[in-house]
Parts: C-alpha cells; structure tokens; sequence
C-alpha cells in the first residue's frame, strides 16, 4: 500500500508533490479504480497518494459564453447524472453517466478518473469522443490542450505525464439543430462492465444529416471512430434503409476481441444492433430513453459537500486521523494505509460495516461520506480525516430503532443477514432523498447491493413498508 497520504488543499500543493514524486505518486479523486490496482498488485511502486477532494471549486460544471460546457476534475459521475446542463445540452454523456456502477459508486467515480484510467470499456470516454471534447493538463511546466481522440495511445495508455494533472474537460454545448444518444449493452442492468458501448451524435439540416460522429466503446484498444458509417450518413435521412446500412458500415470498424463477456463475433454483431436502436431512436425523437427525470442519487436532502482545508495535511504511518463517526469524535494512531472499511472494522471497532468482496461489487460496506452513500472499501481511510461519517451503528434514534430497521424485522428482509447492513444504508438515504420513492427509484436504489441469498421481494417490500409508515407519521 502507500507510504504518504497528501491532502492537497490547493491545486498548486498538488502539482508540486506530483513534480517531485512523478511516477512513485498518484492523484486520488474517487479512487475507485485506483484503489483495487494498489490491492490487487497492478500498480507497483506508488508510494504516495494526492488527494485532491477537499481543494474547492474543481466539481463545478459550467457552461462558458462560447457555449462550451467545463467539467472541472472533482465532478463525478452522479454530478452528470443530476445536471441541468448535461442533461439538456450533452445527453448522451448523461446516459453514459446513468449506466456507469451504482449510486455509491457513482458517488466517487469522477468523469476525469474514467478518462484517464484509459479503459476501452469506460462509459464516459465514447460519448465525450463524439461530442468532440478536450481535456486541460496541468503541471508546474505549464498547461497544454488535448483533444479526447489524441489523449490515448492505446490500452490504458495517455499521453498524460507523471507530472500533469487533468484539470478541465471541454467540449461545445449541443446546439438545437443536434441530436445525440449512449447505449450500452451489459451483462446485466448495473455494475456491469461494457461488452459494446457507443455514441452517436448527428447535426441536421433541413432533416438531413449535415454532420456524424459515431464512437464505439470495447470493440478496440481505444474508443474509436465508425468513420465509413459517419460519413455515409451525411447528406441523408434517416430512413429504415439508410440506417440498416449506417449499422453495417459500423459493424465494419468494429476490432473487437473474445473475453469472457463475449465474442469477438458477437461484440460484431451488438454493434449494428446498438446503432440501429440509436439511430432509430433519434429518428423518431425518443432519444432520451429511459435516463429518469429525478434520478436516485442517495445524496440524501442536499448536494454533496466536503469539508475543504486551510492548508495541505500530509499523512505518514504515525499522523493521527481525526474523524467524527455516528456523531463522535475518533483519532486514530493507526490504519493511514488502510481503506476506510478497515478503518472502521479494525481501528473503530464498528463491525456492522462489512467486507463482502472489497472491490465495489457487493454494497455491504455502504456508509454515508459528509452525508453522501459510498462504498468504504474503495475509499482510503485518511480520507476520513475531518470528515463525518455515518454507518449502520449510528442510524437508530436512541433505543428506537430507524423506520427501515423496523420495516426489515417486521417484513422478514433478512435472510443469512450479510448484506443488511448495506441495504439498510441504502434504503436510508433513499428515503431521505424520496420520502415517497417509486418501486423503480427502489429498484435503483439497491443497484449496488447484492443479496446472495437472493431475498430481494422481502427487501424492496420492507423499503415499501418504511416508505408508507414514514407518508403516515408526516
């Protein structure tokens, strides 16, 4: 694990601790890729972490007077799903962000992280490829501009430098004339990772296409261009026939190959089946799909907000983590190199929080992060420090237990009882969020919590329960 923890309060503190360590450091945003290469022994040789979460101002997402849309490099995943901004004038980055993980993860994961972590199966590349974006590297040297498509020399590999920081993603704001749309297709309906993703994005005139760019996701080493299809559809509608053959041509560009989610052939295939479905989509103006209007974020009541710094705290083995959790102060001597779910288990002694598969996967590690739900296992412990955290032991009130406690023992939503905790976690801060959710803002909700003994009528039933019991004491 690492050796040094800094957490940078200012941009410039960053950049110098990454010009002196250069390839022996790593920034940390969400962390969650990041955290699982460390423990599973894919990057070698990091000794010290830069955690850039508590400089301010970088989660912003701003549309400048050009028209020109800014994600700043703190803004995650969740902050696309819920903007405005990014739901009117870059749809298709909105769906991507909607299909990336579960709300906790979606919570952390920053869209700056997916970029750089290079992967051709990453959501969040395809679309900002089609909608023509750029990204902002920053060192003590100096800045420089690069355009997604020049940004990857193959498989998670960037032209990023050991010294640079990303610190600005741009791309032009969609214009009236413009129509876009993400599809995904997955192994099942969250946490799932690409087997095809693409993106299109058409400009029209006078209902023809005057302008294409198809991206097409996990079918080669980088995010690529179906440039025979893009430019076959320019000068046309989009009719049943031009749109078979726009299909075809993407098919052709795809390189894909055989893994254990899918065959070279059958990746082949989903493509002409992905573009097709969002060509007609377009076509009769229902790109929007499925991306809800009030997306689950399990933010609970407000917007994320971390505590920010007065100055730069660097941590080694012997600098106490003073933290507040369930409402009591805690300062650790011990576990800086640990993720937070260590932390808690371990340091804390707060055993409700539990270690089910500690990539990500499973949710019985969900706590509330300064009120937002995360996943504790890919958050580094020192990332606690000066922050609040909440687990499963601090949300009865008293003696009483919560209303979702109260509906899971009275509805029998425990079966071994595992992954309660994480279910009760989430369903808390669902109801914060919606005191009156749907059965599909339910069902999204609990996306990143896995019942193993399969009692997921009994869980949805008792969130139901807490749901109603909580419209009649109001």
């Amino acid at each position: 694990m690492w050796q040094t923890y800094v957490s940078a309060a200012s941009l410039d503190d960053a950049l110098r601790v990454l010009a002196e360590k250069r390839e022996k450091a790593r920034v940390v945003a969400g962390a969650t890729d990041l955290i699982l290469e460390i423990e599973r022994g894919v990057r070698k040789g990091i000794e010290t972490l830069v955690d850039i979460t508590r400089i301010p101002k970088l989660d912003q997402i701003v549309l400048d007077e050009d028209g020109n849309l800014h994600l700043g490099p703190l803004v995650t995943h969740n902050h696309c799903v819920a903007s405005k901004l990014i739901r009117e004038y870059a749809l298709p980055l909105a769906q991507a962000t909607w299909e990336v993980g579960s709300p906790q993860i979606r919570n952390r994961g920053t869209i700056a992280g997916n970029l750089i972590t290079a992967s051709p199966a990453n959501d969040t590349i395809t679309p900002l490829m089609a909608l023509d974006a750029k990204v902002r590297l920053r060192s003590l040297r100096g800045e420089r501009v690069v355009a997604l498509k020049d940004f990857y020399t193959g498989v998670r590999r960037t032209v990023l430098e050991p010294d640079e920081m990303l610190v600005d993603i741009v791309f032009p704001a969609l214009k009236a004339n413009q129509r876009g749309i993400f599809l995904k297709y997955a192994l099942r309906r969250a946490q799932a990772i690409s087997v095809v993703n693409a993106a299109i994005v058409l400009t029209f005139e006078n209902q023809r296409v005057n302008k294409a760019a198809i991206t097409l996701g996990a079918v080669a080493p980088t995010i690529i261009h179906a440039t025979e299809a893009e430019a076959y559809l320019v000068g046309k509608s989009l009719d049943s026939e031009t749109i078979q053959r726009a299909a075809e041509l993407a098919m052709q560009a795809a390189r894909p190959i055989s893994d254990i989610r899918g065959s070279a052939e059958y990746r082949r295939y989903m493509v002409g089946v992905l573009i097709r479905r969002g060509l007609t989509a377009i076509a009769q103006g229902q790109e929007r799909g499925n991306l809800p209007d009030m997306p689950v974020l399990l933010w609970g009541k407000s917007s994320p907000n971390s505590n920010g710094l007065t100055k730069t705290i660097v941590h080694t083995h012997n600098t106490p983590i003073q933290t507040v959790i369930n409402g009591k102060h805690y300062e650790f001597s011990t576990g800086q190199n640990k993720t937070l779910l260590r932390l808690l288990r371990e340091e804390a002694g707060l055993i409700g929080t539990k270690e089910g598969c500690a990539e990500g996967e499973c949710g019985a590690c969900t706590v509330f992060l300064d009120g937002v739900a995360v996943m504790s296992c890919m958050v580094p412990a020192v990332r606690a420090h000066q922050a609040e955290i909440r687990t499963i032991e601090g949300i009865a009130e008293g003696d009483r237990l919560h209303p979702v406690q109260q509906a899971f023992v009275e509805e029998g939503a425990v079966q071994c009882g595992y992954c309660t905790p994480g279910f009760i976690m989430s369903a808390v801060k669902l109801l914060e969020e919606k005191p009156r959710p749907s059965i599909e803002d339910i069902q999204y909700a609990i996306t990143g919590n896995l019942c193993r003994c399969t009692g997921y009528y009994k869980i949805i039933q008792a969130i139901e329960r807490a749901a109603e019991q909580h419209e009649e004491r109001v």
